[in-house]
Parts: C-alpha cells; structure tokens; sequence
C-alpha cells in the first residue's frame, strides 16, 4: 500500500468517527434550538467564504478583476428575484465580456 493510499485510508476512517460522534453524543435525542439555528447557518456562511475567496483571492493579495462584475450583476438580479438561469447566465455573460472573451 502505498503512502497515498495510507493518507486516503486514515482521511476516511476520520471522516467517519467525525461524523459518527455527534448521533453517538447525542444519543437520539433532538438538538437544542438554540443550536439548530446555529446549525442551520453553517452552510450558507461556509458558502460565502467559498465565493468570496474565490472571486477576491489572490496569491496573498485583493484581486479586483472580472469576476467582481459577474459576482456584482448576480447580486442585484438576485436582489430583483430574477430566476436563478437568468442570473447565472448574465453573470457568465459579463464576466467573459469583461475579459474580452
């Protein structure tokens, strides 16, 4: 076996016992409240890290570049409740006239 495969193995196997924990520490009984709605934050954050560091990052620094534009558009046709194909197809629309295509 080699040491990648070693690396995917012991990944797994944490992955798994991460999971397990929180059905084992609870012992079927429901979550707080409190703690649902904290819960039920944690995607959407996470999915706004995931955009923000890839529409602004850089090697280290802020990067201002067509995708801000694309980013920017679907903000506002989202904010006017356009259907979520109108928003991506603009946003992909002005971001590659943006970069001269």
């Amino acid at each position: 076996m080699t040491e990648a495969w070693r690396v995917v193995l012991v990944a797994g196997i944490a992955s798994m016992a991460i999971k397990a924990a929180g059905p084992v520490a609870l012992g079927g009984r429901a979550l707080p409240r409190r703690l649902m709605g904290l819960v039920a934050m944690i995607a959407p954050a996470l999915l706004a890290a995931l955009v923000v560091t890839q529409v602004f990052g850089g090697n280290r620094e802020l990067v201002i570049d067509a995708r801000v534009l694309g980013v920017a558009v679907a903000a506002v046709l989202l904010a006017f409740r356009a259907p979520v194909l109108v928003v991506i197809v603009a946003a992909a629309v002005v971001t590659a006239v943006a970069r001269g295509m």
